[in-house]
């Protein structure tokens, strides 16, 4: 899922700490391991027989003290740190990560291969079951900039859903497009004006349109978030769910509408919410809504997928299913598809603690930096809110295979 954002403003983190409880000689995962025999979808592992302990695992290690020397990557500097550091570690409900950690498992990185064969043997019982699994697994590193700033910012994404039409009617009259059949042959490709504007340039469309929805805000977000789920009405009346996934760009800069609204002075930068955009853009004229348009060149070409009964979420750039929550964009320049990140930041527009575990599992446009995440929260128009008043400070741990 490859998304952009609209972000401006980055404020200091605030300090906070927490106690932990350490390890045991013989944890309670280990035991409830043997116990359960549980086994999940992320990779077949073999079954424990009398001579193969359920949990073979590593040799547990103090849960204090850094261990180790710093990790160095092209974006980033990992400083080994002890688990104490990790704000609010013991509060989070740290077993609703399992669900996300199996999406990842199904295509494991290298260095997660056999985490993922154990993880794979049971479900944790409860969420002290999973925190004692991953500090037996894994060790805590901060994440900082080169530069050691080890401060930077939180935004969200979501998933939007979107009233549409399969033809032109009514309101509907705003086409989505699969990519055209020339899009290879012209680098860059045309821009949003003049896909708008060009007869040339229309005429490359033609016959690539998937649906219609009611307004050109609905198209912008479906491009900024990079997929959605239409509820579709087809030609002969029935209404369904379908979602259309991210299938290329005209190679065109992404650049972001806020920050137009904000150097037009329509828009204060502490107010360039998604929430606020889609409200200047339903009260602005229509020259003026199509400026402020076409002041992003880039357009979004997409790819109809079906939806199961009970859909999971839209794939992100490591390839697999997004979990509401417990799911981020990062930049893999900095973070590796597939860690787990403790979280250190604030619900939107409050100064509420979020501090969680996720898993990097997609990356976007405007995701640059080390400490720097987008959050996905779900589907609909709650999780439209919340994204798009996201804009908080940040702080980041990850964690890496011992």
């Amino acid at each position: 899922m490859v998304h952009q954002t609209m972000k401006t403003k980055i404020r200091p983190a605030p300090r906070a700490s927490s106690k932990i409880t350490h390890m045991t000689a013989f944890p309670r995962w280990l035991a409830a391991a043997a116990i359960l025999g549980a086994v999940s979808a992320c990779t077949l592992a073999p079954s424990p027989t009398p001579d193969r302990p359920a949990y073979p695992g590593p040799t547990p290690t103090p849960a204090s003290g850094p261990n180790g020397p710093a990790i160095e990557r092209a974006g980033a500097r990992w400083v080994p740190v002890d688990w104490t550091e990790l704000p609010g570690w013991t509060d989070d409900r740290a077993a609703e990560l399992w669900p996300a950690l199996r999406q990842g498992c199904t295509k494991p990185p290298a260095p997660w291969a056999a985490l993922c064969e154990r993880a794979a043997r049971f479900s944790p019982a409860d969420d002290g079951f999973a925190r004692e699994f991953l500090q037996q697994e894994l060790r805590p590193y901060r994440v900082e900039a080169r530069d050691g700033a080890a401060t930077g910012l939180a935004t969200g994404y979501f998933e939007p859903l979107v009233a549409a039409s399969r033809r032109p009617q009514g309101a509907f009259t705003i086409p989505l497009y699969r990519p055209p059949a020339d899009l290879a042959t012209r680098r860059p490709y045309w821009t949003r004006q003049q896909l708008d504007t060009l007869p040339a340039a229309r005429a490359s469309l033609r016959g690539q349109e998937i649906a219609y929805v009611a307004s050109p805000l609905d198209a912008l977000v479906l491009q900024i978030q990079g997929s959605g789920r239409l509820r579709i009405t087809e030609p002969d009346g029935r209404e369904h769910t379908v979602r259309v996934a991210f299938a290329g760009h005209n190679e065109q800069p992404y650049r972001s509408v806020g920050r137009w609204l904000i150097e037009q002075g329509e828009l204060r930068p502490d107010a360039a919410s998604w929430p606020a955009i889609r409200d200047w853009g339903q009260r602005a004229r229509p020259e003026r809504l199509n400026e402020m348009l076409w002041s992003n060149p880039r357009v979004v070409f997409f790819r109809e997928e079906p939806l199961p009964d009970d859909p999971p979420g839209p794939r992100g750039a490591a390839g697999v299913p997004l979990t509401a929550g417990r799911s981020v964009a990062v930049d893999p320049s900095a973070v590796p598809y597939g860690t787990p990140l403790w979280l250190d930041t604030t619900e939107p527009l409050s100064s509420t603690p979020l501090r969680r575990l996720v898993l990097a599992q997609d990356t976007g446009t405007a995701i640059t930096g080390a400490v720097r995440i987008d959050y996905f929260w779900g589907t609909g128009a709650q999780a439209e809110q919340q994204a798009g008043r996201m804009k908080q400070p940040l702080r980041v741990w990850a964690l890496w295979p011992k």
